[in-house]
C-alpha cells in the first residue's frame, strides 16, 4: 500500500517527533518518583457493592463492561475462607482481581451482574523466609517486586520473572508469565514454585470451602494443573518458590543487522543465560541482549529502570496520542517511520534506561545484582501528583491505547517463521514501522513445562504491540501486515498465545493445542464441580461451551473474528476481507485502492 505522505511532510513528521521524544525523555527522566499511582481495577457504585471491573488499560478486546454485585478484600486466609464459603453457599460466581489487573483478557469477569469479586490486595504479606531451603512463602497478593525485594533481604534471588513488576504472584502464575531464558527449568515464574496454598469451593462437610496443599512431590497431578490455573480452580492464598543464592548479571546491548537473524535466534539463547531481542523489521536492526550470570563478588551496581515503564508527562503522553491517531487519519507511513526510527535508536542510545550506578550510565557491560537487573516499573513508586505525570498507559488520561498479541513458536520453526515475517516487509517496508513505534518485537526464550497449560516446547515468545482505535470500527494503517503475522503464527506454526495478553482470535480452538488439557479439566471438575469460578469466557477460551469468536460488522478490525466476508473489515473505507499475501490461508482486511472496486462491493 502506497503512503499518502510527501518527503517533505515526513521531514516535517521527523522534527516534529524529535521535539516531543525530547521532551518524553526528559519527563521520564525527571519524573520518575512522582507519578499519580494506578487506581484500583475495581469501582463499585456504594462502597463495596454494585461494581465493575476492568484492566489496567481501561479496556478489554471485545470492550465489554464486566459487572459484578460485590467486592471483597479479604487481608487474611481465613478471611479468604470465609468469603469462598459464603459465596459457594449462595452459588455465587466468583472471580479473582489482583493490584493492577493487567492482564488484557477477560480472566477478572464473572457472569451477569450477580458475581463477587475476590481482590488480593491486601493479601500482600510475606508468609515466611527461609534462608537454610532457599525458599520464601508469600500471599498470592505480592507483586513482582515485593517477591524480589523480600527475596534479597536473606540473599537469595529469584532466577527468572517478566521484566515489569507491577505482576502479583497469583496473576504471574493465573497467566504462565515469564522472563527469558532456556537455561534451568526455563524462564516461567510457576516452574519454581514448590507448594500452593489454594482456597475452592467446598461440600457441606468442608463448611462450603476447602483449603488444599499442593506440592510437586505429594500431589503432582493436582499441582500441575494449579500453577497455571487462569483462576478456575479456586483462590491462590500463598504459594512457596524455590530461590538461589544471590548473584550478579552483566548486560550488554549489541544492534545488528538482521540478515542472519533466523539463524541466531535459534542459537542465541544457549550461549546467553538471560537472552531477548528486540526486533526492528523494517529497519532491518535487531538489539540482542546478551545477558550473563556472574559472582557475586564482581564488582558493580548497576539498576534497570526501563525507560518506557518510568512515570512520564501526561502532557507529552496526549501529545503523542494524538500524532498517532493523525498519521492514521491521513495514512501517514513515513510520519510512523520517522517516529520508530527515533524512538528506537533514542532507546538504544540510552541503554533502555539501565545505569552502572543507579544514576547514570557510562557504558557496557552493566554489572548489577539480580535483584536491580530483572525487572522495573518506577511509575509504580508514586505519590499522588494529580496526574501530571503517569504510567504511560493510564487509562484516565489521553496515553497510549494498543493491541497486544503475543504467542510462543517452536523453536525449530522460528526461523521459518522470522522468514515469514521478512518476506511481508519486502512487498513494504514501512509495513512494521507500525511496530516499532512500540519498541519492535520483543523476544523471549521459554521451554517447556510440566504445567498442564504451560508452555510444551522449547520456543521463543514474540511480543507484538501496535495502535488501537478508539473507535472499534475505525481500520489501522498496514492492519492487514499485523493480522497475517497473527494468523501465520497461530495457524501455520500452531504457535501457543499467551493466556493474558491477546485478541479474541487467538484463543480460537486453543483448546487442541494442549496435549495435558483433559488432565487439567478433570482437576478443575474436582476442585470446582458448580463452575463457581469459571465464568462465559473461561468456558470458552477452554473449549468446555461455546467459543470466543464474535462476528459482526467490523469484527475483525479488534481481532474478535478472522473475517470471511467484506463486512467484518470497514468495506466504507476502503477495507476488504482478502487472503494474506505471503501465507494465502490467511484472510485479512486490506485496503483496497480502487475506489470503484469499493463501491460496487458495498452496495
Amino acid at each position: 500500500m502506497a503512503s499518502t505522505s510527501s518527503p517533505s511532510y515526513g521531514s516535517q513528521n521527523a522534527a516534529f517527533w524529535r521535539t516531543i521524544f525530547a521532551l518524553h525523555c526528559i519527563s521520564t527522566l525527571v519524573f520518575t518518583t512522582i507519578s499519580t499511582p494506578p487506581e484500583d481495577p475495581v469501582k463499585c457504585v456504594s462502597g463495596n457493592t454494585n461494581c465493575t471491573v476492568t484492566n489496567s488499560y481501561g479496556v478489554f478486546p471485545d470492550r465489554s463492561t464486566c459487572r459484578a454485585a460485590n467486592v471483597a478484600y479479604p487481608t487474611t486466609e481465613a478471611e479468604l475462607i470465609s468469603v469462598v464459603a459464603a459465596a459457594t453457599k449462595a452459588g455465587r460466581k466468583m472471580r479473582v482481581t489482583t493490584r493492577y489487573s493487567h492482564s488484557i483478557t477477560k480472566l477478572v469477569c464473572t457472569d451477569g451482574t450477580d458475581g463477587l469479586l475476590i481482590s488480593t490486595n491486601f493479601l500482600n504479606h510475606t508468609v515466611r523466609a527461609d534462608a537454610k531451603a532457599m525458599t520464601l512463602t508469600v500471599e498470592s497478593g505480592v507483586t513482582l517486586r515485593q517477591l524480589i525485594a523480600e527475596a534479597a533481604k536473606i540473599g537469595m534471588a529469584l532466577p527468572y520473572a517478566p521484566y515489569w513488576w507491577g505482576l502479583t504472584v497469583g496473576g504471574m502464575m493465573g497467566t504462565g508469565a515469564h522472563g527469558s531464558s532456556l537455561w534451568g527449568k526455563g524462564s516461567a515464574v510457576h516452574d519454581y514454585v514448590t507448594e500452593i496454598r489454594m482456597v475452592s469451593p467446598g461440600s457441606v462437610n468442608d463448611g462450603f470451602a476447602k483449603v488444599r496443599v499442593l506440592s510437586e512431590t505429594m500431589t503432582p497431578n493436582e499441582f500441575n494443573a494449579a500453577t497455571v490455573s487462569l483462576g478456575v480452580l479456586g483462590v491462590i492464598s500463598q504459594v512457596t518458590l524455590k530461590l538461589q543464592p544471590m548473584f550478579k548479571r552483566s548486560l550488554r546491548y549489541v544492534m545488528k543487522n538482521d540478515s542472519d537473524f533466523g539463524d541466531q535466534a535459534v542459537t542465541f539463547g544457549k550461549k546467553h543465560e538471560f537472552a531477548d531481542f528486540i526486533w526492528l523489521p523494517s529497519q532491518g536492526k535487531v538489539v540482542y541482549r546478551m545477558d550473563d550470570r556472574v559472582a557475586v563478588n564482581i564488582s558493580g551496581n548497576g539498576l534497570l529502570d526501563f525507560m518506557p515503564f518510568r512515570s512520564q508527562l501526561s502532557a507529552a503522553l496526549a501529545i503523542i496520542r494524538s500524532s498517532e491517531e493523525t498519521q492514521e487519519r491521513f495514512r501517514d507511513a513515513n510520519g510512523k517511520c520517522a517516529g520508530a526510527t527515533l524512538i528506537s535508536s533514542t532507546l538504544f542510545a540510552t541503554s533502555y534506561g539501565l545505569t552502572n550506578n543507579g544514576i547514570i550510565f557510562t557504558g557496557y557491560p552493566v554489572i548489577g545484582s539480580q535483584n536491580r537487573m530483572m525487572s522495573s516499573g518506577s511509575c509504580l513508586d508514586s505519590l499522588q501528583d494529580g496526574l501530571i505525570t503517569a504510567c504511560p498507559w493510564d487509562s484516565r488520561i489521553k496515553s497510549e491505547f494498543f493491541h497486544q498479541t503475543t504467542f510462543s513458536i517452536p523453536l525449530t520453526q522460528v526461523k521459518s517463521f522470522i522468514n515469514d515475517i521478512k518476506s511481508l516487509v519486502k512487498i513494504e517496508s514501512k509495513s512494521l514501522c507500525v511496530l516499532e513505534l512500540y519498541d519492535g518485537i520483543l523476544m523471549r526464550y521459554v521451554t517447556s513445562s510440566p504445567a498442564y497449560l504451560g508452555k510444551e516446547t522449547e520456543a521463543l515468545d514474540f511480543d507484538l504491540t501496535y495502535y488501537r482505535a478508539k473507535n472499534p470500527l475505525a481500520p489501522r494503517l498496514y492492519e492487514d501486515f499485523i493480522e497475517e503475522i497473527e494468523q501465520i503464527a497461530l495457524f501455520k506454526y500452531n504457535a501457543l498465545p499467551h493466556w493474558g495478553k491477546n485478541r479474541n482470535l487467538a484463543f480460537d480452538g486453543v483448546i487442541k493445542k494442549y496435549n495435558k488439557m483433559p488432565a487439567f479439566l478433570k482437576v478443575k471438575e474436582s476442585y470446582d464441580p458448580m463452575g463457581l469460578f469459571s465464568s462465559e469466557w473461561t468456558d470458552q477460551i477452554l473449549g468446555i461451551k461455546g467459543n470466543v469468536t464474535i462476528i459482526k460488522d467490523g469484527c475483525a478490525l479488534e481481532g474478535l473474528c478472522i473475517c470471511s466476508e467484506d463486512a467484518h473489515c470497514a468495506p466504507t473505507k476502503g477495507y476488504l476481507c482478502r487472503p494474506g499475501k505471503v501465507y494465502k490461508e490467511a484472510r485479512v482486511c486490506t485496503r483496497v485502492d480502487d475506489i470503484s472496486v469499493i463501491q460496487s462491493l458495498s452496495y
